[in-house]
């Protein structure tokens, strides 16, 4: 008989239901075919964890089990620090934790980005709201271009014009 701490069985409780739609996929696709994506930040309509780094660690020991392709994780909300927004980098002990293609994403610019992957931080740097202000990201990254600004009150509308389509790519 395993007897589990409170706090094992939080834990648990709380991961039951990625972790058996990981288990299903895995079992039907292959590990080398399933990623996740996980968010232990997050603060959605007050909803978020008291201890979103060990959640976090606890995820990444678990979806261990199942040698899945990769993990995506999102860093709590950038913070400012003497004037200037900054990532909190956070995500340490669970990209410590995962044993396969650690991802991270919230808030990262091209600088930033390559210096947590030469660090070994993370294994790649997703980049969503730059994404879809520019279509061409890698080219402008490749050239150090400036960037197209977001517009965030276009992100979730159903216009098929407006937000997704319309972002101008660098001129040859």
């Amino acid at each position: 008989m395993i007897i589990l701490t409170s706090m094992e069985a939080a834990y648990r409780n709380r991961c039951r239901f990625a972790l058996e739609v990981v288990e299903a996929v895995v079992a039907e696709v292959g590990s080398d075919c399933v990623g996740i994506r996980l968010s232990p930040y997050a603060n959605y309509l007050g909803c978020n964890d008291s201890n979103p780094d060990t959640l976090g660690v606890y995820m990444a020991q678990e979806l261990n089990k199942h040698s899945i392709m990769y993990c995506s994780a999102v860093e709590p909300e950038m913070v400012t620090v003497d004037g200037k927004m900054q990532i909190p980098h956070r995500l340490h002990e669970t990209r410590k934790a995962f044993n396969g293609t650690f991802m991270v994403g919230g808030g990262y610019d091209r600088v930033e980005g390559n210096r947590v992957v030469a660090d070994g931080y993370a294994d790649m740097v997703v980049y969503g709201r730059l994404f879809l202000a520019n279509p061409d990201l890698p080219r402008r990254f490749h050239l150090d271009a400036p960037l197209n600004k977001y517009d965030r009150s276009t992100f979730y509308t159903n216009d098929p014009v407006v937000g997704y389509t319309d972002y101008p790519f660098l001129n040859d």
